[in-house]
């Protein structure tokens, strides 16, 4: 029967411990052996002597009937004078593999892609300086243009106008009509009609009860927004413009037509 003498793994995840064993070729690594020969603590420095542990008669003994030691015993048996390991050369095992070196070499480019966008860069910067240069001499070297002195006024007519813009806005005609009430939609004005309410004056002489009763009749909200209603139609019959965007158009328009 051919044996090996070699390493079992013992102990727990990240504390390996080992023994040295006498087992049979076929068996695997972790199983069943015929002898227990030493033991071997990686865990323990180099310098400890309990580090590696053998029974150096019976290990001779199975030298003797032919085992044979896997790398990891040899490297044991030389260091106690039992055999004689040959140094091994393998010039490749330092050589990254294919991966590591597209890793490298990609880290390389990138560096590389650096260097040459920070060199773009800088002359960029120097082409950007001397334009700059460029210009700011012949913009020293240009006469000066005098202003004209009939630009000061416009200062006043501006203001002038200023007035007469917001006498316009505020000269807006009243245009008697709900529909120009800010909150107040398609549905709600079709309802105010059915109840004969289509005039902002028709809101102004209603009491605030009777405002209020129609506003909640045509689920247009409550007592609040029925005053505002009114609030609303006093302000455009005292020739203030709708509240909304869309609702001064709209009276404009009406205006017009009128």
């Amino acid at each position: 029967m051919a044996t090996k003498i070699r390493l079992a793994r013992g102990g727990s995840k990240k504390r390996p411990y080992y023994r040295i064993v006498i087992a049979d070729v076929r068996a695997p690594r972790d199983g069943r052996f015929i002898e227990k020969v030493g033991t071997y603590n990686p865990l323990l420095s180099k310098e400890s002597g309990e580090r590696v542990t053998m029974d150096k008669e019976r290990v001779q003994h199975w030298l003797d009937q032919g085992a044979q030691p896997t790398d990891r015993v040899l490297r044991f048996l030389d260091a106690e004078g039992m055999m004689k390991r040959d140094p091994r050369n393998n010039p490749n095992k330092a050589k990254p593999g294919a991966k590591a070196q597209e890793r490298v070499e990609e880290k390389a480019q990138k560096v590389e892609d650096a260097k040459a966008a920070a060199v773009e860069a800088e002359e960029a910067a120097k082409a950007a300086a001397a334009e700059a240069k460029e210009a700011a001499a012949a913009a020293a070297a240009a006469p000066v243009e005098e202003a004209p002195a009939e630009e000061a006024p416009s200062e006043e007519v501006k203001t002038e106008e200023a007035p007469a813009e917001e006498a316009a806005s505020e000269a807006t005609p009243f245009v008697d009509a709900i529909v120009l009430l800010d909150g107040v939609g398609e549905k709600t004005t079709e309802a105010l009609a059915a109840e004969g309410v289509t005039k902002l004056t028709q809101i102004l002489d209603m009491s605030d009860e009777d405002l209020a009763a129609l506003s909640e009749k045509v689920g247009a909200g409550d007592q609040w927004q029925s005053k505002e209603w009114k609030v609303q139609a006093q302000e455009m019959k005292d020739g203030k413009p709708p509240r909304a965007k869309v609702d001064q158009d709209l009276a404009a328009k009406m205006a017009s037509e009128a």
